[in-house]
């Protein structure tokens, strides 16, 4: 990255961001020794204007910011850093410094199911159930989404709603496992519906 610092004094701003919820955390400032050490360390450091030195966030706190990734915008003024933050990142004990919780949109768990997923795939550990699904084969995984879906038509309608939530998540954690089997992701489902929604859509 090629940042100009020079245009904001020596300083730009950092713009913080949870890798995960994609919720803004605070807005700090790095010089070019704040973002080396940033990227040496995994840790984020800023530039405290007011104190004139460098400041690791959670050296006191013990609230880190661990980093996933840096970009630059289009001006190359501004950063956006992402992370993961190991505790409230506000000095007030907030989620964030808008006093706003850290919370993504339930949806978005989906895409974190299948990551830990498609990990539980590559590495393959020892006494996991989703582990013995991947062995068992395709056949098997197939099976097991369409025993969850009968069992989620029974409680539709036969059962209560509680337990139609139930059945259903069961239903939809078999077909991310199958999906990840075939080397798709449940973002493509999400596209095929989205393009179904264009009035213009034509059934293939």
């Amino acid at each position: 990255m090629n940042i100009d610092f020079e245009k904001g004094g020596g300083l730009v701003p950092a713009i913080i961001q949870d890798a995960d919820t994609r919720q803004v955390l605070m807005l700090g400032y790095m010089n070019q020794e704040a973002l080396d050490q940033t990227l040496s360390k995994g840790l984020v450091t800023f530039y405290s204007r007011s104190r004139q030195t460098l400041w690791t966030k959670g050296e006191t706190s013990g609230n880190y910011l661990k980093l996933v990734d840096v970009k630059s915008d289009c001006d190359n003024d501004t950063l956006l850093v992402r992370v993961h933050p190991t505790g409230p990142v506000c000095h007030t004990g907030s989620d964030t410094c808008w006093d706003e919780r850290n919370e993504g949109a339930p949806l978005d768990f989906l895409s974190h199911l299948q990551d830990f997923i498609e990990k539980r795939h590559e590495e393959m550990p020892e006494k996991s159930y989703t582990t013995s699904l991947f062995r068992d084969g395709l056949n098997r995984m197939a099976q097991k989404v369409g025993e969850e879906a009968l069992e989620m038509v029974i409680e539709a309608t036969n059962g209560s709603n509680e337990r139609l939530v139930y059945e259903g998540a069961d239903m939809l954690y078999h077909l991310i496992v199958l999906l990840t089997s075939k080397g798709l992701r449940i973002e493509d489902l999400a596209t095929e519906l989205r393009e179904r929604h264009d009035p213009n859509w034509k059934k293939h």
